[in-house]
């Protein structure tokens, strides 16, 4: 990829990545889980729990993709291949831990991608707050999703091939 697009791309999933850690820790510094289990009439404590464990782990790798990538950007000769590793873990810990979730809340139903409704379906139906900030944050994992999706498996396969051409 050339530079100019792969540094556009870079600058680019960082800005996104901070539209869904703000949202994300925000919401943990207001919610606990007495909270939210309260404000429902259902006794959902490993629901709620499990929940909030993964979009603890959600922040802490959004996070730590969103310094690498800031690092990258910030190098005053614009290293590539370090880019395309930090971009290829935004997919790989971001993308793939919000789309995956540990614990299973939640999860995606292709079958709504492409009707303008929500995808996301939850295991059990929670509170306005915690549905809210999952389907708030889809949008933002949707989008780099579809940006990066060339580090799902083409990025190792390029990288492979380029070890090989060395030997």
């Amino acid at each position: 990829m050339p530079a100019t697009n792969l540094k556009a791309l870079a600058e680019a999933s960082r800005e996104k990545l901070k539209a869904a850690i703000d949202p994300i820790e925000q919401f943990l510094n207001h919610h606990s889980l007495e909270q939210l289990v309260q404000s429902d009439q259902a006794d959902n404590v490993a629901f709620y729990s499990g929940l909030l464990s993964d979009l603890r782990h959600l922040l802490v790798f959004s996070e730590v993709t969103y310094e690498k990538l800031g690092a990258v950007l910030r190098r005053p000769n614009f290293d590539n291949d370090l880019a395309e590793r930090a971009l290829y873990e935004v997919y790989h810990k971001g993308v793939n831990s919000f789309f995956y979730p540990k614990n299973e809340c939640y999860s995606e139903d292709g079958r709504y991608a492409y009707t303008g409704q929500d995808a996301i379906r939850f295991r059990t139906k929670p509170v306005r707050a915690a549905r809210d900030i999952i389907l708030g944050i889809s949008r933002v994992y949707e989008e780099l999703r579809d940006d990066l999706s060339y580090y799902e498996s083409d990025y190792l396969t390029h990288r492979r091939l380029q070890g090989q051409s060395s030997k």
